[in-house]
C-alpha cells in the first residue's frame, strides 16, 4: 500500500472536513451561495460594492449590517470555515448596562469601569459611545434568536467579571461567543452575503491612494486572485500567536489584516498593549473563562492562600485581568507556586461551588480542564497561569462611528483595529460588545462609502499585484535551503514569552528587538517545500509568519519606548505610570524594512486620570 505523508493526510482530512460542513449550508440555501461565488469568480474578477474580510463576531456583524441593505454586493472572505474564529471561544458573556440583574447599573457606570479598566489609556469619547449602544446591540441580538441565560421574570440573565461596579455581562452558560456567532451566520446567509470559504488574504491593494480590492488565494483550488472591492472590512482577528503555545487564541490569529495594512501605508496603534490573560491552563495556555471567578471561584497559592488579599483587597479575584496576571506571576517568582519553568503555576478553586452549579454554569470549563489537564473541576483545583489573550492595539481607527481608517474605503473593526475602547487592559465581556456594536457601524460606514463613491481603483495594479504573489509562491515554494517556518515561528513566540511577556524591562526588550531582526532576515530566505496547491498549508503558514514578524517587531518597539508601567504592559524598571508623558497612544507606521514612532494625545472628555485602586 502506498505510504501518504503526515501533511497529504491532513489535507484529505480538511477538503473532507470542509465539505462535510459547507454541505448543509449550500443545500439549506437555494441560491448555492458558495458554488455560484466561486464560480463567478473563476471567470470574470468580480466587484464587491463592501468586501469584508474574517468571520469572526465582527466581520459577521459587518457583513449582515451591509447586506440588509439589498441593492449592495456583499461578500464575507475567510481562511476558516465562517464559524471558526476567536469570537466562538469566547465564554464568560457580552457587556451592556440593561440593569436586569443589578437596577444600579447605568451607561455611566460601564463607561467609567472600561476608562478606568484600560488604565486611562482608552479614548472616553469612543467609550461612552461604545456604553451608549451596547443595550441596544444586546436586544438586537437576543431578537436574531441568541440563546441568552434567563432570570425567573424571563429577562436576560446577567454575571459580574472582572473590574465591573455591577453584574452586567449577558451570557448563554460559558459558551456565549459560540451562541452569538452562529446566530449572525444564520443572519448572513438569510441576507444573502456571498461567503468566500477558505480564502486566504494576501495583500490589500492601494494604488494611489486608491483602493483597488484585495489579492488572496482560494485554498480549495491554489489559484492566487485579484478580487476588486468599493470597500474593504478589514476584521481579521488579533495577533495572539506572536506568543504561539503559549495564548488563549486560535491559530488564525496571526495579525493577517493588520499585517496587509501595514503595508499599504495604515498606522498600528498602541501594539505593545498586549492582554494577558490570569486563568490559562498550565500546560497548554487554554482559557478558562473569568466566568468562574465571576461565580465566585478562588485563586490560591500552593499553601492554599487567597493571594488576591494581597493585591486587590476589596476586588479580590474579580480585580482586572492585567492586576490579577500580575499577582499570579509574582506568586510564582516568589516560591508560592507549584511546578517548574514554563509549567509552572498556582491553582483556580471551584469545588466549594459544588457540582450542581459547575455543570449548569461552567460546563465548558469543567471539559476543557478534564482534556487539557486531566483534573475534574468538582473534586480538584486546576493549575492556571497567564496567558497571551487578546490585542488591544491594532489597525489606527481615525473615526470610531464608522471605523475609517486613513486609507478611503479601508475600514477596521474588531480585535485587528484599535478604536481605543480598551486602552492598556481591556475588561471582560467588552470584547463581544465591541464586536457587535462597533461591527454594525463598520458595515454601515462602508456600505455608505460604496453607495456614494465608484471604483476607482486600478486593475492593472490589482493584476500586477496577484501575479507577484504567484512569481513569490513558485520562488519559496521550490527554494531547497533555508530555515524553516516552523523553526523561525517557534524562536520568534519564545522570544516574546521570555522577553516581551507580563513583566517587561530595556535589556529584555532589545534583546527582543535584536532576536527578531535577525528572524525578519532569515524569513527572507525561507524555504516552504511544498509546490502543490490545493489546500498548501505550509505556504499558508509561510503567508501568516511574515504578517507576524513585522507585529512582533512593533510590539517589542513600542514597548522598549514605553517608559512607564500602564495596564498590561509592566516594565520592572519603570513601575510606576507616567501621565505627563505617557498618557498617549503610540503610533507605529512602516516604510519598506523602516518603523517610525509618534505619539497621539488620549481624548479625555469626562474623567482626569487617577491611581487605579480595586
Amino acid at each position: 500500500m502506498k505510504k501518504v505523508s503526515r501533511r497529504t493526510f491532513l489535507k484529505w482530512g480538511v477538503a473532507a472536513g470542509a465539505v462535510a460542513v459547507a454541505a448543509p449550508y449550500v443545500m439549506m440555501n437555494k441560491n448555492n451561495m458558495f458554488t455560484s461565488t466561486l464560480t463567478e469568480m473563476a471567470g470574470a474578477p468580480a466587484l464587491f460594492d463592501v468586501l469584508v474580510i474574517g468571520s469572526g463576531g465582527s466581520g459577521m456583524r459587518a457583513a449582515l449590517e451591509a447586506g440588509r441593505q439589498k441593492d449592495l454586493k456583499v461578500a464575507l472572505m475567510t481562511k476558516l470555515v465562517p464559524t471558526r474564529s476567536a469570537t466562538c471561544m469566547a465564554q464568560g458573556g457580552i457587556n451592556g448596562a440593561l440593569r436586569h440583574a443589578d437596577a444600579r447599573d447605568s451607561i455611566e457606570k460601564h463607561a467609567f469601569d472600561t476608562v478606568k479598566g484600560s488604565d486611562y489609556l482608552g479614548d472616553q469619547d469612543a467609550i461612552r459611545f461604545f456604553a451608549e449602544k451596547a443595550p441596544e446591540a444586546l436586544r438586537e441580538l437576543d431578537y436574531y434568536g441568541v440563546a441568552f441565560d434567563r432570570m425567573q421574570d424571563g429577562r436576560m440573565a446577567q454575571r459580574n467579571l472582572g473590574g465591573h461596579t455591577y453584574a452586567r455581562s449577558a451570557y448563554s452558560a460559558d459558551q456565549s461567543g459560540l451562541v452569538i456567532l452562529h446566530t449572525l451566520f444564520e443572519q448572513c446567509l438569510k441576507n444573502n452575503v456571498n461567503m468566500l470559504m477558505e480564502w486566504q488574504l494576501l495583500e490589500l491593494v492601494v494604488e494611489d491612494g486608491k483602493l483597488c480590492g484585495v489579492v488572496a488565494m482560494n485554498m480549495h483550488s491554489g489559484k492566487i486572485l485579484p478580487v476588486m472591492a468599493r470597500t474593504v472590512v478589514v476584521a481579521t482577528g488579533g495577533y495572539g500567536r506572536l506568543y504561539w503555545v503559549r495564548t488563549t487564541n486560535p491559530f488564525s490569529s496571526t495579525g493577517d489584516g493588520i499585517g496587509a495594512c501595514l503595508k499599504v501605508g495604515i498606522p498600528v496603534k498602541d501594539p505593545e498593549m498586549v492582554q494577558f490573560h490570569p486563568t490559562g491552563l498550565a500546560g497548554s495556555g487554554v482559557l478558562l473563562s473569568e466566568a468562574a471567578r465571576g461565580e465566585g471561584g478562588y485563586l490560591v497559592n500552593k499553601d492554599g492562600e487567597r493571594f488576591m488579599r494581597r493585591y486587590a483587597p476589596d476586588k479580590m479575584e474579580l480585580g482586572p485581568r492585567d492586576l490579577v496576571s500580575q499577582a499570579i506571576e509574582t506568586e510564582i517568582r516568589e516560591g508560592r507556586g507549584v511546578g517548574e519553568g514554563l509549567h509552572a503555576a498556582v491553582y483556580l478553586d471551584l469545588r466549594h461551588l459544588g457540582k450542581k452549579k459547575i455543570m449548569q454554569k461552567l460546563p465548558q470549563l469543567r471539559q476543557l480542564a478534564l482534556n487539557y489537564e486531566g483534573v475534574d473541576a468538582i473534586t480538584q483545583p486546576i493549575p492556571i497561569r497567564g496567558t497571551c489573550h487578546y490585542s488591544m492595539g491594532g489597525i489606527d481607527v481615525v473615526d470610531y462611528k464608522t471605523c475609517a481608517t486613513a486609507i478611503p474605503g479601508v475600514f477596521a473593526v474588531g480585535e485587528c483595529s484599535c478604536l481605543s475602547v480598551h486602552g492598556a487592559n481591556r475588561l471582560g465581556g467588552n470584547s463581544l460588545a465591541e464586536v457587535v456594536v462597533f461591527g454594525k457601524y463598520a458595515g454601515n460606514g462602508a456600505a455608505a462609502y460604496a453607495r456614494n463613491n465608484a471604483f476607482d481603483g486600478n486593475q492593472t495594479a490589482l493584476d500586477r499585484a496577484a501575479d507577484e504573489w504567484e512569481q513569490r509562491f513558485a520562488a519559496v515554494s521550490s527554494r531547497s535551503s533555508g530555515s524553516t517556518v516552523p523553526s523561525i515561528r517557534d524562536r520568534m513566540a519564545a522570544t516574546m514569552w521570555q522577553n516581551v511577556g507580563i513583566f517587561r524591562s530595556r535589556t529584555r526588550l532589545e534583546q527582543a528587538v535584536r532576536n527578531i531582526d535577525e528572524l525578519l532576515e532569515e524569513y527572507r530566505s525561507c524555504v516552504v517545500r511544498d509546490t502543490t496547491r490545493i489546500y498548501n498549508t505550509a505556504f499558508m503558514n509561510y503567508v501568516e509568519l511574515g504578517n507576524m514578524l513585522p507585529l512582533a517587531r512593533m510590539v517589542a518597539m513600542a514597548a522598549l519606548a514605553r517608559q512607564e508601567s500602564r495596564g498590561s504592559h509592566f516594565r520592572e524598571d519603570y513601575p510606576r505610570r507616567n501621565d505627563q508623558k505617557f498618557l498617549q497612544h503610540t503610533i507605529v507606521t512602516r516604510k519598506g524594512a523602516e518603523y517610525s514612532l509618534t505619539y497621539r494625545p488620549v481624548a479625555i472628555t469626562d474623567y482626569q486620570a487617577e491611581e487605579r485602586k480595586y
